[in-house]
């Protein structure tokens, strides 16, 4: 199943995102799941945000991929929305 993750920065939070990037870059590509992401950006152009959609058994399986993100560790997201999601084109 596709699951689009949905994520919000805290504000001001640009330099935990830099400081975990490396980190995050790693689990994504170690895990396996991830058919596509990459990172919503302001007015400024700055990263504030992702959009990951992970290719997953379950919900429970995308909440746990969620979990173990390590911006996610590092307390980055105000908001995280978990959406079973239907590609419909592309």
């Amino acid at each position: 199943m596709l699951v689009a993750l949905i994520c919000t920065d805290k504000p001001g939070a640009i330099e935990t995102r830099k400081a975990n990037r490396d980190a995050h870059l790693a689990y994504i590509k170690e895990t396996g799941v991830v058919a596509q992401a990459g990172p919503f950006l302001d007015a400024d152009g700055m990263m504030c945000g992702s959009l990951l959609i992970l290719d997953v058994a379950n919900m429970d399986a995308a909440q746990a991929w969620a979990n173990g993100d390590p911006y996610a560790k590092a307390g980055l997201f105000a908001d995280v929305r978990i959406e079973q999601w239907n590609r419909v084109v592309g």
